[in-house]
């Protein structure tokens, strides 16, 4: 966007074409030694426009966001090199002959290759290039002056900052998102009498992650453990403490240990993790062969499960826990047996609560929007489940329509099939 600017705020009314380039090892954030006087450097095309035509216009001959290498003895890489700017009577050769090979015969490149003016200004920051704008006038207008010179370094270097703001944001998304991805577990899972599927949703329009954080974990003996869990907040710090309680429940999972000892021992881990106390956790065991479903909570909202024909009804649990790092350490289990097949759905307090609503109306109209959309749902499709999350993930805590939710909305749907061996 920043590049778009630069090149609009420039021409047609300045120059008869602009374009910006980055150079490639800043963009990828390569930081080894780099040469004094490279042979050659690598230059990502930002932002484009010539005349009053937008980019796009040129993108069959002049792609946006196609990288190109120049030589040591054109005047880009002398003014990367240098840190002065270049004040041509024309495009230069290598850049006249790519024209030329990119659109031969075209009417925009012919004109291109007339400039009578060419003015290359780097873009510095903190004492580095990081790359280039470069303008062109035809015949028809007064050449590049030195004054006009300064006033485009100084728009560079408003721009540099703009632009440097931009990659540092676009790393930590990338980051939240490489995090994010390696946390979840993949969709549309299929276990032995047992289906999974799952969905989250961050809170606003910015977060990529927060304290939510869920996880399907086979166990020995045909058994499958499911976990909803969320700490406090959101941003890097909840992250954090999501992280660790997360494997801190692998872990203690593969030990093959009783649900309610892992939750006290999950507390246990929460009450010397920063940020993790007051984190709250619904952990489930499912026993394929004893048909059991095992539930053990820690302060979390209760489960909804959904028999053949419905309604959704909440799971009565015989306590509700109070939430991880507390250091209580008890954590009393409940058992229900199932001889039918049955939806059980695992959330965090996001698609529940909200500061207009009653958490208990929410879990209300949750349990609703479960009946419907699995009422509407062909369940033997394999996109079954993962429509249904779809739209419990669309639905409001307050039944009100909304376009950004207040906190960061997690779940886990689970169709148990008792009798499957």
């Amino acid at each position: 966007m920043t590049g778009r600017h630069v090149v609009h705020a420039l021409a047609p009314g300045f120059c008869d074409a602009a374009s910006v380039y980055l150079l490639q090892r800043w963009l990828l954030e390569e930081q080894g030694r780099v040469m004094a006087d490279p042979p050659q450097i690598e230059a990502r095309r930002l932002a484009l426009r010539i005349g009053a035509d937008t980019a796009e216009d040129w993108e069959h001959l002049l792609p946006v966001g196609e990288v190109l290498v120049f030589p040591r003895e054109t005047p880009y890489a002398r003014a990367v090199a240098t840190g002065q700017t270049q004040l041509l009577d024309g495009v230069d050769r290598h850049t006249a002959d790519r024209l030329r090979r990119a659109g031969p015969g075209d009417a925009g490149v012919d004109a291109l290759l007339r400039s009578a003016s060419f003015l290359i200004v780097p873009l510095r920051l903190r004492g580095r290039a990081v790359g280039f704008v470069a303008c062109t006038r035809g015949p028809d207008r007064e050449p590049f002056t030195r004054g006009e010179a300064v006033a485009v370094e100084s728009l560079g270097g408003r721009a540099c900052v703009a632009l440097d703001n931009a990659r540092r944001y676009e790393r930590e998304r990338r980051t939240a998102l490489a995090i994010r991805r390696s946390l979840l577990p993949d969709t549309g899972q299929a276990f032995p009498s047992c289906r999974v599927a799952h969905g989250y949703r961050p809170a606003g329009q910015d977060n990529v992650i927060g304290g939510d954080w869920y996880d399907v974990l086979p166990r020995a003996g045909r058994r499958l453990a499911m976990v909803v869990g969320d700490a406090m907040g959101h941003g890097p710090e909840s992250a954090v403490a999501m992280i660790q309680l997360r494997t801190a429940v692998r872990t203690l999972a593969a030990l093959d240990i009783d649900p309610a000892e892992l939750m006290g021992r999950l507390d246990t881990v929460a009450s010397d993790t920063p940020g993790a106390s007051f984190a709250t956790c619904m952990y489930v065991e499912w026993d394929a062969n004893l048909h059991t479903c095992t539930f053990v909570g820690a302060g979390h909202p209760p489960p909804l499960i959904r028999g053949p024909g419905g309604p959704a009804v909440r799971v009565a649990l015989a306590s509700a826990g109070l939430p991880l790092g507390l250091g209580s350490g008890r954590y009393e289990p409940t058992v229900l047996r199932l001889s039918e097949p049955t939806l059980l759905l695992l959330y965090s307090d996001g698609l529940v609560e909200s500061r207009t609503a009653d958490i208990d109306q929410g879990i209300s109209r949750l349990a609703h929007a479960l009946d419907a959309g699995s009422a509407a749902a062909d369940t033997d499709r394999p996109d079954a489940l993962p429509s249904v999350c779809r739209q419990l993930l669309d639905g409001s805590p307050s039944g009100r329509a909304t376009t950004e939710a207040d906190d960061d909305r997690t779940l886990l749907l689970a169709e148990l099939t008792p009798g499957k061996n």
